[in-house]
């Protein structure tokens, strides 16, 4: 497994930015998959955005295509989520997590929450108007 920290999260006005980090340690970090989800009070856990292991493929919730971006740093062992022209929607705690598949299994999928077997233990983001 991997063990992962997310950072990043905070309080920001709607129309705001905010970047997610997410720093891996344990299994090699270029053989995981990695994906960001969230969790919003009373609701279930939703996949926001994820990435292949090399970095080639993308994947994003519809709710936030256009406006957040993941992105990896293979040298870093660290997973971005940059999240642009925030929401009051948006807000939730996010978790990063990683998952051990390959880009043929992962692109089919990569929103289930069993693609992953690492979890961080989340940060929370408040968009307030």
């Amino acid at each position: 497994q991997v063990q992962l920290v997310e950072s990043g999260g905070g309080l920001v006005r709607v129309g705001n930015s905010l970047r997610l980090s997410c720093a891996a340690s344990g299994r090699t970090f270029s053989s995981a998959a990695m994906g960001w989800f969230r969790q919003a009070p009373g609701k279930e856990r939703e996949f926001v955005a994820a990435i292949s292991r090399s970095g080639g493929s993308t994947y994003y919730a519809d709710s936030v295509k256009g406006r957040f971006t993941i992105s990896r740093d293979n040298a870093k062992n660290t997973v971005y989520l940059q999240m642009n022209s925030l929401k009051l929607e948006d807000t939730a705690v996010y978790y990063c997590a990683a998952g051990p598949f390959g880009d043929t299994y992962f692109s089919r999928n990569y929103y289930l929450r069993s693609t992953y077997d690492s979890w961080g233990q989340g940060t929370q983001v408040t968009v307030s108007s």
